[in-house]
Formats: C-alpha cells, sequence, structure tokens
C-alpha cells in the first residue's frame, strides 16, 4: 500500500525554514553545525535553503544536535495544528535515500508526551542512526505488514506482523527491512 504525499513541497520548505531557525536558536554557525553534525557545511547550506530533501539519517543527525525527536521536529513544520487530523491531511515526508515514508498519524501538538507514527520501510532497505535525538525514548513498534530487522544497541529484533517491541532508545539502532515491504506503528513517548 503506498501513502498518497500531501503538500510534499510545502513540507520541504517548512522544514528547510525550522532547520535554519533551529540552527540560529542554538547560536550555530554552518561551520559549527557542520563539525558537530558531521554534516558537511555544503550539504547542511542546501538543506536550509530546500535544494535538496534531508535523508532520514541525516535528519536523525541533526535532531541530535538539537536534542529533540524526528517526530517533534516535524510536529513543529505543522502548518495549522489541530485535535484531529484526517488521514489525507497527515504529513507525510519521505526519505529520498531509502524511500522510506514517514507519517504523522497523531495530530501535532507541543506539550504532549507521546505521539504515533507510521513508516513503511522499502525491501531491501536500511537506515542507520548513530545515537538518539532524546536519550531515553520509550517506544512501542508494533507491526503491521512485512518484516523488519530492528537493531539496537547490537541487538537485532526479528519482527513480523502483529509483534510489538516495547524499548527505550539508549544508543545506536538500525531500522532494516528484508523484505517485503515493512509497515509499523510507532508510539513515541518523551521522557
Amino acid at each position: 500500500m503506498t501513502d498518497p504525499l500531501p503538500d510534499a513541497a510545502g513540507i520541504d520548505l517548512r522544514l528547510a525554514a525550522r532547520l535554519a531557525s533551529l540552527r540560529q536558536e542554538h547560536g550555530l554557525s554552518l561551520d559549527a553545525l557542520a563539525a558537530t553534525s558531521g554534516i558537511s557545511r555544503a550539504t547542511l547550506s542546501r538543506l536550509e535553503r530546500a535544494e535538496t530533501s534531508p535523508t532520514a539519517s541525516l535528519l536523525g543527525r541533526l535532531c541530535t544536535v538539537y536534542g529533540r525527536p524526528m517526530s517533534r521536529l516535524l510536529a513543529e513544520i505543522e502548518a495549522d495544528p489541530a485535535q484531529v487530523v484526517r488521514h489525507d491531511d497527515q504529513a507525510v515526508w519521505v526519505d529520498p535515500e531509502t524511500g522510506f515514508r514517514r507519517r504523522g498519524v497523531s495530530p501535532p501538538a507541543r506539550g504532549y508526551a507521546a505521539e504515533l507514527v507510521l513508516g513503511t520501510l522499502p525491501a531491501g532497505a536500511a537506515i542507520p542512526y548513530e545515537a538518539p535525538p532524546v536519550g531515553g525514548l520509550e517506544h512501542h513498534l508494533w507491526m503491521l505488514e512485512g518484516r523488519l530487522d530492528l537493531t539496537l544497541d547490537g541487538v537485532t529484533h526479528a519482527l513480523s506482523p502483529g509483534d510489538c517491541l516495547r524499548y527505550l532508545l539508549a544508543g545506536a539502532s538500525r531500522f532494516a527491512c528484508p523484505g517485503p515491504e515493512a509497515r509499523y506503528l510507532i508510539a513515541i513517548c518523551r521522557p
């Protein structure tokens, strides 16, 4: 099943603007952010000008620098938060490198500690994260379709439809789909 991509260009523009404002809020130059994140200055500049879309891996590294989960960053770029978000209005972000699709299921809101995210990872794709954006995030990952190999601190969990894995995100992680396409729901709870 393929999710439609509501307002993909608008999301990219709002994300670029938010990344630029976060860098400024943290008082970082492009050079300082490059040194801290391990992302080249040129790439950071292109991201902030919306000349390229960030990959999940790049966003993960930036979220680590800014101390926020990716879900919070993406919620911050929502134009008009509401209590109810209909399926066709839910923000969908696509990783241009892997084809990973991330749908923000929960209505974006500040002040809440939990949210739901639907992930779709194509067969053969893998996304490594060097560190969590915020240490101690609680995740409940429920497999809907396909297969997912989730590696947490060196331990791989092979997940199939109906399986649910609860974990605290403390170190490196890797999401890999050996096939078929993996669809899963994650409840993310901030510490």
